[in-house]
């Protein structure tokens, strides 16, 4: 993991996970990928967090996309960006990893001792422990790293964890993120907004 996200990033995390809530409430299936974009493109919007009565548009432009193959980290701190990634890895049975970083993102932002050890045995059962419901493959020595902070947990005490998973997303569905049809759909629709740019540019 090259950075953390930030404020502004973990606020992304919050709506992100949101909106694939109304997305998976909608009954769509994993794999239905152009129903789940088309879903975000007419029906989302956020709330602009300068004030509460402005709309923000959740519909990217050409720039931002084109950001997107640039920039891993841009990718995941944009809320279009990020629910897209969400979207093409469910297609591919792999939303887990994820999933997993931005619970790593949300449980570094917990303060109270008591709030951190219980969500950080909630990350274990979800995600570290064998045969979780949601387990991500991870090597054995930073798994019992992380069973032997979990009495005491600290804000960093999945770091290493998720920095592997971070790795894993960048080189290997980060690529095919760029490479696949429903990228090429949000570059179609971002051009169809500003008809005079190329996505590719």
């Amino acid at each position: 993991m090259k950075k953390s996200m930030g404020s502004e990033g973990n606020k992304v995390c919050i709506d992100c996970l949101k909106t694939e809530q109304s997305i998976e409430n909608s009954g769509m299936s994993k794999k239905s990928w152009r129903a789940r974009l088309r879903y975000i493109l007419k029906n989302r919007s956020f709330a602009s967090r300068s004030t509460a009565r402005k709309k923000q548009t959740f519909r990217p432009t050409v720039d931002e996309v084109n950001q997107w193959a640039q920039s891993f980290d841009k990718l995941l701190t944009h809320k279009y960006g990020n629910v897209a990634f969400q979207i093409f890895l469910k297609s591919e049975y792999c939303e887990e990893n994820l999933e997993f970083w931005m619970a790593c993102e949300e449980f570094r932002k917990v303060t109270s001792s008591a709030k951190l050890a219980l969500r950080a045995q909630s990350i274990y059962e979800e995600f570290i422990k064998t045969e979780a419901p949601k387990e991500i493959n991870l090597d054995f020595h930073t798994k019992e790293e992380i069973t032997h902070a979990l009495p005491l947990p600290t804000p960093t005490c999945f770091l290493a964890a998720q920095k592997r998973v971070y790795s894993l997303m960048e080189n290997n569905s980060y690529p095919r993120f760029i490479n696949s049809e429903l990228y090429k759909e949000l570059c179609a629709a971002a051009r169809r907004r500003r008809p005079a740019d190329s996505c590719f540019s």
